[in-house]
């Protein structure tokens, strides 16, 4: 079982990296496009709706719900030895089902986008009812999102696939997927923006082709599996019925921090120009070690602790949380701390050219330093959410949510008055904490799982060492003003020369304290519990 998770969250990794090296070009290409004008903040915002559903259902929900269920079928197929009878039709089912609820939800978003607008860009609405500065934003936030919002149907099916096909050990393709839309976009910028006068247009039709082309490539994929089959519309079946049970909690339960980033949209709809973008661009940066590794690692224990649940086997089940937990604090605790450190160069070599200014890379530093504070309670909550929803609980999480959501928007009228955008990336993190801290905590009482005290040992020597190569990348960096003297090369010379420094001053740090291979070997953490039962 390490071997095979290890290997396949190796492979998940690797073309997460891709697919995030690949998101860095499109928003670099975006930020020299646009910057953080009012444009991007129109943009950024029309196509946060859609991104926020493809974590929702890509990264989330569906696949909290759906993947237990097929799971339990592929165990049914096993016991009685049919080729995938039972898996083929609750697939056949769901994606009959799925379809056209998503077709209708599509059409109506489409159809009212105005009011979508309206509720989550309100400031701008305000404005064009009373004919304000800003009434030109909500009319072209309103036509964005007419053009993004079909991005839904596609990113739907684009989940189930993807779902289904790490079901089947087969993580690859749906890992790569991603990739197809950075590439949309990219190509949408640079070749249609020339034809528009408002190059937001492009970037538009760039979501909306990258939907195309990522249902396209998971096809063939699905065929040579064998589980490419005809879609049947089944609200009452059992399989779609349970699924039906255990998604609607899990809408809210896993996507708290994707609903809480779409309501600092509201407030920051009210605050001055440029807030959305700045945010975005620091959510981005915080994305890339959260993809690449939370979701990268969670993606793989799913289907993983799916399975040990079927099956009744606590003890590895226990184990694999504790392992998923240790490999995302080896790689989480260094990209926290070296982002921090870096995280105004970082900025410059990735957006400060075209439209984008040295004010914005000060203003995107600071959301950034709010967001990465809390980075490992956001990968934390990416390994912990699937405790509940491997096992079919779906009950607790939403709970959770709701605490950390109202949490949130509490932080947020405390904070925003005093610190504008930047109390909003704070009160994000905190509540993201809070969340995790209460799932870790739901999880302890009810007997399933506690982090090891070897674990916890090894944590606090990895947060050290995260700590010693901070301080000395720290020391080596020029300040903000001799950065800015360095031309485009220059700068990534430095930033490659510091950035290689603290990996290898961090993992020799860990060497020196004593962590080893052996210590991210699943069998190594069952052999802890075991004996510490």
């Amino acid at each position: 079982m390490s071997k095979k998770l290890i290997k396949s969250g190796v492979i998940v990794s690797f073309m997460t990296l891709i697919s995030r090296v690949l998101g860095l070009v499109r928003d670099s290409v975006i930020a020299y496009i646009m910057g953080a004008s009012a444009a991007a903040d129109v943009f950024l915002f029309a196509n946060k709706i859609p991104n926020f559903l493809r974590r929702l259902f890509a990264e989330g929900a569906f696949a909290q719900a759906f993947v237990p269920v097929l799971s339990e079928f592929e165990a049914l197929d096993e016991k009685e030895e049919r080729d995938k009878y039972h898996t083929k039709k609750l697939i056949a089912q769901v994606s009959g089902t799925l379809g056209t609820i998503v077709t209708v939800v599509t059409l109506t978003g489409v159809i009212a986008s105005p009011i979508i607008v309206a509720i989550f860009g309100f400031g701008w609405f305000l404005d064009w009812l009373n004919g304000g500065p800003h009434a030109d934003k909500f009319e072209l936030a309103n036509t964005l999102l007419k053009i993004t919002f079909p991005y839904l149907w596609f990113v739907s099916f684009v989940a189930l696939s993807g779902a289904v096909l790490n079901t089947l050990g087969k993580f690859g393709a749906s890992a790569f997927t991603p990739v197809l839309l950075n590439v949309a976009v990219i190509s949408c910028a640079i070749f249609l923006s020339p034809y528009f006068e408002e190059p937001a247009y492009a970037l538009a039709w760039g979501v909306f082709l990258g939907g195309v082309l990522q249902l396209a490539f998971q096809i063939p994929f699905l065929y040579r599996a064998g589980v490419l089959v005809k879609p049947k519309w089944a609200w009452n079946e059992p399989g779609v019925i349970k699924i039906r049970k255990l998604i609607v909690p899990a809408l809210f339960g896993v996507s708290v921090t994707q609903i809480n980033l779409l309501l600092d949209t509201v407030i920051a709809s009210f605050l001055v120009t440029g807030s959305i973008s700045w945010l975005y661009y620091a959510d981005r940066l915080l994305e890339f070690p959260l993809g690449l590794f939370g979701i990268g690692i969670a993606t793989v224990i799913l289907p993983s602790l799916s399975g040990l649940a079927a099956r009744n086997n606590e003890q590895e089940f226990s184990a694999t949380l504790d392992w998923g937990l240790r490999v995302i604090c080896l790689f989480g605790l260094p990209a926290m701390a070296g982002l921090m450190v870096l995280a105004q160069p970082v900025i410059m070599v990735l957006f400060l050219r075209g439209e984008f200014s040295e004010f914005d890379v000060i203003q995107v530093s600071m959301a950034l330093f709010a967001y990465l504070s809390g980075l490992l309670s956001f990968m934390f909550i990416k390994i912990l959410a699937p405790g509940y929803y491997s096992r079919q609980d779906t009950k607790t999480p939403v709970k959770i949510g709701v605490i950390a959501m109202v949490a949130n928007m509490l932080f947020n009228l405390i904070l925003a008055p005093v610190y504008g955008y930047v109390g909003l990336a704070l009160a994000t993190t905190l509540s993201a904490t809070l969340n995790a801290y209460l799932l870790y905590r739901g999880l302890k009482i009810q007997g399933v799982y506690q982090l090891s005290s070897t674990s916890k040992k090894i944590m606090g020597k990895m947060i050290l060492s995260a700590l010693l190569m901070a301080g000395l990348v720290y020391w080596l960096s020029p300040a903000f003003d001799t950065w800015l003297t360095y031309d485009f090369i220059e700068r990534i010379g430095l930033l490659s020369l510091y950035i290689g420094v603290g990996i290898v001053c961090y993992f020799i740090m860990v060497a020196m304290l004593g962590i080893r291979i052996h210590h991210f070997k699943v069998r190594q953490q069952k052999a802890i519990i075991d004996k510490n039962i």
